[in-house]
């Protein structure tokens, strides 16, 4: 790649600040800077910087500053900017030849974000100034995605996989239609019903929610369906349920797969006729909900194995989502774990965090079987060990990491080499073969399939998809 192709054509170059009154360290730094498609400005004191930055003729992407200037030091006037409510977050790297330790470490203080003296290195100062680019323009992604998702669930990521489910989301919300999501856990189901609420007709209505599983057997058609004051013993007063309070509302019914049959059909009936009755009562009540349920089991396989009725899935399932999990979108862990982290530094008053470009591309190559969740996790817990800058020392041990092998968790495709296969190589080999062949031995039915290796459909389809397994 050559340098001037650092840069995508169609984005306006980065512009960097220079401020130094070495007239020869500045022409230095263009003649490195200016060939990778910088866009380069400069001054020689404090004041001429500050007025670079005060009147805005451009807006600087980053300032490369000598802490030893003529008049105002840059320590004094990297206190300034950290002041001013429009620069604060200005990206700054301080470039010294005669900067004391403490110097330096005040600089760090006041948020630079990187610090080396001179002479120059070539090689240095392009890693430097890419890294910090790079930061900068995954925070302002990450706010950005914060702006658009107000009001539509915090459905963060930018990735194919996330850009169909907003988009498919974006196509039933308006609807009256009843939407079935699915998706292991931890990866955002409910986010996604939210979403669905917030772009609907009924967004101004409350959102009801119920957890199907948390509910005792023997409560929950009081709890969705309420009851009359004596229907059963302890019940001393006549109570509403879920469905009426979500009249002309969106209820949704998380964890729907738990529910037992007896529930499932009364909430068929409902479903059907827009009727119910409560429990200990004869009178019929109409009413109008729109219902959205959420599930990570694999109901189609309970239906073909009796435990959920067949009726309810095809009225819930009017317009399926699937959830991705997080493996499938690894492209988004940066943007999520920036946000987790800038969320939990604010709920919790702990100051500006911010993680290295190690730790974002440490937390990429990571497994996650417990998806958004137990991403959210290992950032809050990484921001609670760490004083400032979350590095890789930070971070909590990789439950999942493979401790026969020297390489990083990735995609579960085979990887190419000579020689002696390493034990992960063979492990991955042998699965990709059993797939196959119980594939074969079902004809290539992928739900009884998955039913015989005890896996759930939908990741039986990511593991073919991993291994690239085809039906010859």
């Amino acid at each position: 790649m050559s340098q001037a192709a650092v840069h995508d054509d169609a984005a306006p170059p980065s512009v960097i600040l220079v401020v130094d009154d070495e007239r020869n360290i500045r022409r230095v730094m263009r003649l490195i800077l200016e060939p990778c498609g910088y866009r380069i400005l400069e001054a020689e004191s404090a004041e001429e910087a500050s007025r670079v930055v005060g009147e805005g003729k451009e807006a600087v992407d980053l300032v490369l500053l000598d802490l030893m200037l003529p008049g105002k030091s840059g320590l004094d006037w990297l206190k300034e900017l950290r002041r001013d409510e429009l620069n604060r977050d200005l990206p700054v790297i301080v470039v010294s030849g005669h900067a004391s330790g403490e110097e330096a470490a005040g600089a760090m203080k006041l948020g630079a974000i990187d610090f080396f003296e001179k002479p120059l290195h070539r090689e240095r100062i392009l890693t430097s100034v890419r890294t910090a680019l790079r930061a900068t323009t995954l925070a302002r992604e990450v706010e950005r995605l914060r702006r658009e998702t107000t009001g539509r669930g915090e459905m963060l990521g930018e990735g194919p996989a996330m850009r169909r489910l907003r988009h498919d989301v974006a196509r039933v919300a308006p609807t009256k239609a009843n939407v079935l999501i699915t998706g292991p856990s931890g990866t955002g189901k409910e986010l996604v019903s939210r979403a669905v609420h917030a772009l609907s007709a009924r967004s101004d209505k409350p959102f009801v929610k119920v957890n199907c599983a948390a509910i005792p057997r023997e409560l929950i058609e009081s709890e969705l369906f309420g009851h009359e004051r004596g229907a059963f013993t302890g019940a001393e007063q006549k109570k509403r349920g879920l469905f009426e309070l979500a009249h002309g509302a969106t209820l949704f019914l998380d964890e729907i797969g738990d529910m037992d049959h007896a529930a499932q059909a009364k909430v068929l009936r409902v479903l059907q006729s827009g009727e119910l009755s409560r429990v200990g009562s004869e009178r019929t009540l109409e009413v109008d909900v729109r219902v959205v349920a959420a599930t990570n089991k694999d109901l189609e396989r309970e239906v073909a194995e009796g435990r959920f009725r067949e009726d309810l899935f095809f009225r819930l399932a009017v317009f399926p989502l699937r959830v991705p999990t997080l493996e499938e979108r690894p492209e988004d862990v940066p943007v999520l774990a920036q946000a987790f982290l800038h969320a939990f530094a604010e709920e919790n008053g702990l100051g500006a965090r911010a993680m290295r470009p190690e730790v974002l591309e440490a937390l990429t190559r990571r497994r996650w079987p417990g998806n958004v969740r137990e991403l959210k996790n290992v950032v809050e817990r990484a921001a609670i060990l760490s004083s400032g800058e979350i590095t890789v020392a930070d971070l909590p041990e990789d439950p999942h990491a493979d401790p026969f092998s020297d390489e990083p968790p990735s995609s579960p495709a085979l990887a190419p080499g000579g020689g002696r296969p390493t034990l992960r190589e063979v492990r991955e080999r042998a699965e990709r073969d059993h797939i196959r062949a119980v594939l074969e031995e079902h004809d290539w039915n992928v739900s009884r399939a998955a039913a015989d290796l005890g896996v759930e459909r939908t990741n039986l389809h990511k593991k073919i998809r991993a291994y690239g397994i085809r039906r010859t």
